[in-house]
């Protein structure tokens, strides 16, 4: 027997479709009436429905999207927006006791951060005009008055200095000065009436790997007053510019050409860093991301309120010689250290008793072995400062002294006078392993003075 539970009459709230069927030979089951026509109206209406319901809970599990709208036959497709309201995010101030986000720390800065564009001279074309090359960097505001902080590579031998703020205004920036050793400059502007806003200035003293940092800056010289982020990677990292050595802060900010000289701020929005430099590549070509340095605020902090105050740093140690490598003075039966070509009157060395002629071989526990040893000892890696007494161990006529020496200030250097073109002797500034070759080829010029 076969029974209709689709019939209204027969219908529940659960419906079950079954059969009986007898094994006996023969037996066939009695055929179900056909439908009748609306009743089959009704279902096809139902289950269109059904699949519009599941094509709505499918398109809303996607949030706000699309859906169908059926009017007298025709599909209409409409978008649906979200009315959830804007987060208003308020300009705070710098005060080192509060945390920021980074859409507030940028709020707070950006108007603190400058563009640098710059053009030099690159020398002379065929024809004798002059050619020039431009270049951009990023600074940061130190004081209301217009002094600027940036990278010293940022402006080396420029002839124009442009400095643009974030509301547009581009004033012409003027050099103070900057050291090379650690790649900073300071730079002033003259903002007249306008009281510019200065950076807070923070310390690397509480700095944690794994803490939240940021940039501004003018990646590629385009995209001004970009912001990006990252973390702490590793502190006092040593690291080799040029030949001179860093202890830089490491970081996984982006870092590109035209961040140089902006600053790094801690996750309270204060100025803990210099963006100096960016690793892309390995000695051995290996491709590189997320490495960025940046220069420690502590390590230049006096040396950029030195530069303010006198235009350059007068900390950094004053020898008062000029040297050059001993091997090219074979007359003093020493083939290894810094020959004392010339001796300032009056100056630390020969205070010391140091004379032309002495060929220095040891400064404090450091071992010298050529011009270059002594050069970047005395002005490059930083052991010294002006007021340090060391110890000098030099040969003179077959003997070895000894004598201290106490370090001058570069303020103590005298003047020098402008040297003609024509009478300039050449002088090597590249790779130390090939200094010998180069004095051997010029006769032993390229002396250095310290």
């Amino acid at each position: 027997m076969y029974n209709d539970y689709n019939s209204d009459q027969n219908r529940s709230d659960y419906e079950y479709h079954y059969s009986y069927r007898s094994d006996g030979d023969g037996f066939q089951p009695v055929q179900p009436p056909a439908p009748i026509q609306p009743k089959k109206k009704r279902r096809a209406g139902k289950l269109v429905a059904a699949a519009l319901c599941g094509a709505l809970l499918i398109g809303g599990s996607f949030g706000a999207g699309w859906y169908l709208n059926r009017d007298g036959g025709r599909t209409e497709s409409r978008m649906m927006l979200s009315d959830r309201p804007l987060t208003e995010v308020d300009t705070v101030s710098v005060t080192g006791s509060e945390k920021l986000n980074f859409t507030q720390l940028y709020k707070a800065n950006v108007d603190s951060c400058v563009s640098i564009n710059t053009s030099a001279l690159a020398g002379y074309n065929f024809f004798g005009q002059p050619v020039q090359t431009a270049s951009a960097g990023s600074g940061f505001i130190l004081t209301a008055d217009g002094y600027i902080a940036t990278n010293a590579h940022v402006v080396s031998n420029a002839t124009d200095v442009q400095v643009t703020l974030n509301d547009g205004s581009t004033y012409t920036a003027q050099v103070v000065g900057s050291d090379a050793d650690y790649d900073i400059a300071v730079l002033k502007v003259d903002p007249g009436e306008t009281k510019l806003k200065p950076v807070v200035l923070g310390t690397t003293e509480n700095l944690e790997v794994g803490e939240d940092v940021a940039t501004i800056g003018n990646p590629l010289g385009e995209l001004t007053f970009s912001m990006s982020r990252g973390i702490v990677s590793c502190l006092d990292r040593e690291i080799n510019l040029n030949g001179t050595p860093f202890n830089m802060i490491q970081i996984d900010t982006a870092i590109n050409p035209g961040n140089s000289g902006g600053p790094l701020f801690n996750s309270y929005g204060e100025v803990v860093g210099i963006i100096t430099a960016k690793t892309s590549s390995t000695g051995n070509g290996t491709a590189a991301e997320g490495l960025g340095f940046a220069i420690p605020i502590d390590d230049v902090l006096n040396m950029l309120k030195d530069i303010m105050e006198n235009g350059q740093v007068t900390s950094h140690a004053y020898m008062g010689v000029s040297v050059a490598s001993a091997s090219q003075y074979p007359e003093t039966g020493v083939r290894s250290g810094a020959y004392v070509a010339e001796v300032v009157e009056d100056g630390p060395a020969a205070q010391a008793g140091l004379q032309v002629g002495d060929v220095v071989t040891m400064l404090g526990t450091t071992t010298i072995t050529s011009r270059s040893d002594l050069t970047t000892a005395v002005s490059s890696s930083k052991t010294f400062r002006a007021g340090d007494t060391v110890t000098v161990t030099y040969v003179r006529d077959g003997g070895v002294y000894t004598t201290e020496m106490t370090f001058g200030s570069t303020l103590d250097k005298p003047e020098e006078e402008a040297v003609p073109q024509s009478a300039r002797q050449p002088e090597y500034y590249g790779d130390p392993s090939m200094e010998d070759f180069f004095n051997e080829f010029f006769g032993g010029y390229g002396r250095r003075a310290s």
